[in-house]
């Protein structure tokens, strides 16, 4: 009543193992150090597209208020009414910012914000991985008024 199924039924020979192993040893030789170091670019560009938001809900509030928030205000004035009296302007209620919180930058810490600013009305400043101004590579400044 039971068929016996096939006998020639074999697994993966030591050899043959051996052998995809070696592969899969070459590709990944090939393809990780193409990936590596990627990291550091991509925390710079998330740096330039936060810097880029904080941008745009800057030229926001300042459509609805008559002008920036000052550096004391900081870039909590986005997601908190500032305390200002004899303010010109309505601030939005809900707030500048989509996710209602102030974005850090890639490396964890609270972007500079500086109004009015050394270049312009105001400047926002990551100073890249190592938290110091100046830089290059990894550690290069992210700023406001070099971004396109």
């Amino acid at each position: 009543m039971l068929k016996k199924i096939g006998t020639n039924n074999r697994g993966f020979s030591l050899i043959e193992l051996m052998v995809v192993i070696v592969i899969l040893g070459i590709l990944a030789g090939m393809i990780m150090p193409k990936l590596m170091g990627r990291t550091d670019d991509a925390k710079l560009v998330k740096a330039a597209v936060d810097i880029a938001t904080l941008d745009t809900a800057l030229k926001l509030y300042k459509l609805d208020n008559g002008e920036y928030p000052t550096t004391e205000q900081g870039l909590k004035a986005l997601i908190e009414p500032p305390d200002k009296e004899g303010s010109i302007g309505s601030w939005k209620k809900g707030g500048y910012l989509e996710k209602k919180r102030i974005p850090k930058d890639p490396w964890q810490r609270e972007f500079i914000y500086l109004s009015p600013g050394i270049h312009g009305e105001y400047d926002i400043i990551s100073y890249g991985a190592d938290g110091m101004p100046g830089g290059e590579g990894k550690n290069k400044d992210v700023k406001s008024w070099e971004i396109d």
